[in-house]
């Protein structure tokens, strides 16, 4: 459940991005999906891992550089999805921290409604 609450958040949120930003181009709402499970995907399976090798550059850094690692995710997912793209280097790292941010946020509300029992709801 929570891959597919971060599945929908990720998507929402490249759509979003995608409307506020001019070098952030989503060609339709099933693009904006598929561009979603795949920056999902490589979150949870390539991200990790350059962290780790990363890691000593980041905390030379003091933390800036994972902006840079969270960048090379959503450029990953705009090389590997027809139909998504994102243009310039500044223009991704920004891209890919407005992305958190709203998946984030979009994430926490989702799982909050997910986990509020039934008879709250109404």
């Amino acid at each position: 459940m929570s891959l597919l609450i971060t599945w929908i958040a990720n998507s929402l949120a490249i759509y979003a991005v995608a409307y506020l930003m001019q070098s952030v181009d989503v060609a339709s709402a099933g693009v904006a999906f598929l561009a979603g499970a795949v920056l999902t995907l490589i979150n949870a399976l390539v991200k990790p891992i350059l962290v780790l090798l990363t890691l000593p550059l980041t905390v030379l850094t003091l933390g800036l550089f994972y902006f840079v690692v969270t960048a090379f995710c959503l450029w990953l997912a705009s090389e590997l999805v027809p139909g998504f793209l994102v243009q310039g280097t500044l223009s991704t790292i920004f891209a890919s921290i407005l992305v958190s941010l709203f998946s984030t946020l979009i994430n926490r509300i989702l799982s909050n409604a997910a986990a509020e029992p039934p008879e709250r709801r109404r």
